[in-house]
């Protein structure tokens, strides 16, 4: 029962929001004496409202090698070759979002990824105690932002945490994980 009354209420917004919006629209200005403007503006709504749904819809297939280039260098790690985005997967819901991508990286910016990490001053190698930054706080909305670099077994991993500032709204939390035996780097967002 609960799964058919989630079903309705995702038609309700998705579907009869957007139309009854519409429709409110037309009305509203065919009322005032324009009906010409209602259909033009209620046309160029419906064009609105399709496009952003089909966005929505196909978020990954819009992903670039350059919104992943972006993603990884605002963590701090510079990409200078060439790269291969090898997989890409975003969802969300409401009041969450979860977006990972791997890349295949060369050689070379595997090494300068790997170093800018181990040079960072935080940095615990993998006989040290390491908190995970995502349940690291109590307090989720308000603090400092922190970043957290380590080793683990298989991989580099830099952490960023930043809380939203805003009771109710998602922090932001951000991984990268530089595989050791591979030359691959995954990136992984969690607001939630």
């Amino acid at each position: 029962m609960s799964t058919f009354f989630f079903i309705v209420i995702l038609i309700i917004v998705f579907i009869g929001i957007p139309i009854g919006a519409g429709w409110f629209i037309h009305w509203a200005i065919k009322s005032s004496g324009h009906p010409k403007a209602a259909k033009s503006i209620t046309l160029i709504y419906g064009l609105i409202v399709l496009i952003s749904g089909v966005f929505i819809y196909f978020e990954d297939e819009f992903f670039t090698k350059e919104d992943a280039r972006f993603f990884v260098e605002e963590q701090g790690i510079e990409l200078m070759d060439e790269f291969k985005v090898v997989h890409n997967e975003s969802s969300s819901a409401i009041g969450d979002y979860y977006h990972t991508f791997t890349i295949e990286i060369s050689g070379s910016d595997k090494r300068k990824a790997i170093n800018e990490i181990k040079k960072s001053e935080n940095f615990q190698s993998e006989k040290s105690s390491v908190d995970t930054l995502l349940y690291l706080s109590g307090n989720r909305y308000f603090g400092p932002k922190v970043t957290q670099n380590y080793e683990t077994e298989n991989a580099f991993i830099r952490e960023f945490f930043e809380p939203s500032g805003q009771k109710g709204y998602a922090p932001t939390f951000r991984k990268i994980e530089i595989s050791k035996s591979r030359n691959e780097l995954t990136f992984k967002e969690i607001n939630e």
